[in-house]
């Protein structure tokens, strides 16, 4: 009898979960809230070369309104030209934004057509969103994140392997890694875009850096984003992360300026398969499923890979949280109902998540279900992920570091000049 009835009892507790289960997923579930045979068009435009991922979602929302016509194009020179397509006649219901727009009077034309997105008429699920990704204007949330960003390197897993080399997770690891890599014959045990400032792997190393640094002092912060001199020396140690590593045979800087290209080359030259670590962002990260089949390399000898945080201190990386994508809603566009229907389909745990692990970027929702090539970002503990946008950060900041590193791992100014000139550089194109 007692075994009846611990049976019972467990086949009570499985039915109540599989029951809560279902309850949750139906919850979960898109109801539509409009004419399903509605018939409209819905442009979304950005400065992506193309968007499957989001065309995939296209094709789902289609399954609820069948008679929508939604589209995706990009737009050249994105960033001066996009006020004049918001002006136009045919205006985009959905374009990319990005954070920096708001509070630079250069944007503000284009912030003025942005929808509150936090009006609660619209019924957008924002608590599946990571607060730390959803920038507030006085009280408006006017974008939306669609991807999230962050620094890092790929690891090459079968070199580590065959060279019977752990892979680092200290800042005292890594140094004692490249130097196994020089003594078995690795000329640049890390390489990585290193031509111009834009995502070169001078800043991929020292922003995470410094933005570790500011985090831990409220005052250097306000001093860095006032672009005063004197946060210079906060600076420093990121750039003598830099400096150690071109100086010392961990990265060399002739073999990276073969890469001409800060995305497609950066990949292929990874996927010759004798470089263990290639600096780079997530952004370059999401290319990686189609240069595997455009490198002959790889196609010849695939290999095993990841993409991890560059461990600059004894503690480990960080994690530094930054939208990547972000939507913004046209309030001026025709079939503007619609349109929010369509924000209110995406933005949900299910959709985001699949669009993520689609386009090989970070999800920005709160269930982080990383794709398996961003793992070892989902061991990283709460006290080493920073959201810059949350901490504040500006972009002349951003300048500042960007060129401050490329110019010291350039071998162009000494730590001592980049940290002397501070709040003085401009952005190089």
């Amino acid at each position: 009898m007692k075994k009846i009835f611990y049976c019972f009892i467990m086949f009570f507790i499985l039915l109540c979960a599989v029951s809560c289960k279902n309850s949750k997923n139906k919850s979960d579930e898109f109801k539509p809230s409009l004419d399903k045979n509605r018939s409209c068009d819905i442009r979304i435009v950005g400065s992506y070369d193309n968007f499957e991922s989001l065309e995939a979602e296209f094709d789902k929302f289609n399954k609820y309104y069948p008679n929508v016509n939604l589209s995706y194009e990009k737009i050249d020179d994105y960033n001066n030209t996009l006020f004049s397509v918001l002006e136009g006649k045919d205006k985009p219901n959905i374009f990319f934004s990005n954070t920096w727009m708001i509070g630079n009077s250069k944007y503000d034309k284009v912030v003025s057509h942005m929808e509150d997105l936090s009006d609660s008429n619209l019924k957008l699920n924002l608590d599946c969103i990571r607060e730390g990704l959803i920038n507030k204007s006085n009280g408006k949330i006017l974008m939306l994140p669609v991807f999230s960003r962050t620094y890092g390197m790929l690891i090459n897993e079968n070199i580590f392997k065959k060279e019977k080399i752990n892979i680092p997770s200290t800042w005292t690891e890594l140094k004692e890694v490249c130097n196994s890599f020089n003594e078995k014959g690795y000329d640049s045990p890390m390489m990585g875009y290193s031509e111009k400032t834009s995502s070169c792997l001078m800043n991929t190393i020292a922003y995470p850096a410094f933005v570790a640094e500011l985090a831990k002092n409220p005052e250097a912060l306000a001093l860095a984003n006032n672009l005063d001199s004197s946060a210079g020396e906060y600076l420093r140690p990121a750039l003598e992360k830099v400096d150690y590593l071109i100086k010392n045979g961990c990265v060399d800087i002739t073999e990276c300026d073969n890469i001409k290209d800060n995305y497609k080359k950066v990949l292929l030259r990874f996927f010759e398969g004798d470089v263990p670590m290639m600096i780079c962002t997530a952004d370059t990260v999401s290319g990686t499923k189609k240069r595997e089949t455009e490198s002959e390399a790889f196609q010849a000898s695939p290999f095993d890979y990841s993409f991890s945080p560059i461990p600059f201190t004894d503690e480990g990386g960080y994690f530094i949280d930054s939208p990547s994508v972000e939507f913004s809603v046209n309030k001026d566009c025709e079939n503007l109902d619609m349109t929010n229907e369509f924000m209110r389909f995406l933005i949900s745990t299910k959709e985001l998540n699949e669009m993520a692990s689609s386009k090989r970027l970070v999800t920005p929702t709160k269930d982080m279900s990383f794709h398996s090539v961003y793992s070892s970002f989902s061991n990283i503990p709460s006290e080493r992920i920073i959201f810059p946008e949350v901490l504040g950060i500006t972009d002349q900041l951003s300048v500042q570091t960007r060129v401050a590193s490329y110019k010291v791992g350039r071998g162009l100014m000494t730590i001592d000049e980049a940290v002397l000139n501070y709040g003085n550089f401009e952005d190089i194109k």
